[in-house]
């Protein structure tokens, strides 16, 4: 039986039989790549399930499996080359070994890109003449202390309006001082006093670091968030004194199994809760529909060395605190590591961005589209509330969150409801194991 990888092998023009591979694309949003890194050399084996490259796209670093056997005959793109457009031809894989051989001076011809015309190149700027390149300014030595001169004051009223030194002049006055006559007499030949340079403009040093594939689909999304959704805000204070105490007392209990749940996994059920509560909530703008989803799948803001990813706890409305918080420990390990798989970022139907463990009281964040809300949560502190006794108020923990909501497909009746019920699971937790 022929394999489909194997229908893929072709004879080309004094070459045997090989198969042309693509940079394929790893993710829907994804326009170019990174190779990373090559795992296998020219001439190794290939397996089928063998990690052959690592590839970064404008989500995450991702491997790049063999998805058959063959052998490695010829690199075309080198380790470290960006912006390696989709379909951009990328190694070559070879039924034989006795075939890698052929491959040794292998050029890519370009013919098996399918890439848009280009466009007309534009006539070459003029470049107009470099200017010479500023020399360091030489270290200014110390002022030396000039010597002191004694002037009357009628005298150093004329030397500051000419502009005139009195250093160097002989005093005719009371103890050697200059005198008005003194400086007359000297005018002629005295000199003005010299101007000081004007100080040399400090030009601002820093180090530029280039742009990875994932921060700049970063940017370009979340301007495009900014820039066609209608953002709208909801904030609320939530008490979070029964929170604490129910982490509190489930951290002891499952001690022995070295399982410590967090706020943040709490906040996560929470979220879904509400979602159940108010389904409109849970949805995402499509164009000519809104789509009401009927799982609850939470988006969670990652930050990494290369950027922010958002991996996701799917079905988080039907799994305990405690399965939530395992899927994030290892969600969370693999963003840092540029591990995730693409199912387990991509796609989400709500989502939440915290940066309470960095002290900050409040933000607000914005959309990730097709979303309809997003919700950002700030620090736990000490407030003071009114309370009926001898006091007249008590002190409760509070955690400020403001629910950033798209106004095309969540009203603001609807955002209010949804942070309402929020804030409800969150000072009622037991609610949620109902």
């Amino acid at each position: 039986m022929v394999t489909p990888w194997q229908q893929q092998f072709r004879f080309y023009a004094d070459y045997p039989a090989h198969i042309k591979v693509q940079l394929p694309a790893l993710s829907p949003t994804m326009e170019t790549g990174t190779i990373v890194s090559w795992q296998k050399k020219e001439g190794d084996k290939l397996n089928e399930g063998d990690l052959l490259a690592e590839i970064e796209t404008d989500k995450a670093t991702m491997g790049f499996e063999t998805p058959e056997e063959g052998y490695l005959a010829k690199i075309i793109v080198p380790a470290g080359t960006k912006n390696v457009p989709i379909g951009k031809l990328v190694c070559i894989i070879v039924e034989n070994q006795a075939s890698v051989a052929a491959f040794k001076d292998f050029q890519d011809d370009g013919t098996d890109v399918a890439a848009p015309p280009p466009a007309a190149a534009p006539s070459p700027p003029v470049t107009p003449p470099s200017a010479p390149a500023a020399r360091p300014a030489a270290p200014v030595a110390p002022p030396v202390p000039a010597e002191r001169v004694y002037a009357t004051p009628l005298a150093k009223k004329i030397a500051t309006e000419k502009g005139l030194s009195l250093q160097g002049l002989k005093g005719t006055g009371l103890y050697g001082s200059v005198t008005s006559k003194d400086l007359e007499r000297a005018a002629p030949t005295a000199r003005s006093a010299p101007t000081a340079p004007a100080a040399a403009v400090g030009v601002a040093t820093g180090v530029d670091i280039p742009v990875s594939n994932i921060r700049a689909v970063i940017a370009k999304r979340l301007l495009e968030s900014k820039l066609t959704i209608p953002h709208y805000y909801l904030s609320v204070d939530v008490k979070m004194d029964a929170v604490m105490a129910m982490r509190e007392q489930f951290n002891k209990m499952l001690e022995k199994d070295k399982i410590k749940l967090s706020v943040n996994d709490i906040i996560i059920k929470a979220i879904a809760m509400a979602c159940k509560k108010v389904p409109e909530a849970n949805s995402a703008w499509l164009g000519n529909v809104i789509r009401l989803y009927n799982n609850v799948d939470v988006s969670v803001a990652v930050s990494t060395d290369t950027g922010l990813i958002t991996p996701i706890v799917f079905g988080a409305d039907t799994k305990g605190i405690v399965q939530i918080s395992k899927d994030m420990r290892v969600l969370a390990a693999k963003a840092r590591e540029g591990k995730l798989q693409l199912k387990e970022f991509q796609g989400g139907t709500i989502t939440l961005s915290n940066l309470g463990m960095f002290g900050t009281k409040n933000f607000a964040a914005i959309i990730n589209p097709p979303q309809s809300i997003i919700l950002a949560t700030g620090t736990t502190e000490p407030k003071l509330v009114p309370a009926k006794n001898e006091k007249g108020f008590s002190t409760v923990q509070c955690m400020s969150v403001t629910a950033s909501c798209d106004h095309r497909s969540v009203d603001g009746a609807i955002g209010a409801q949804w942070l309402s019920a929020f804030k409800s699971l969150m000072e009622n937790p037991t609610t949620m194991l109902l």
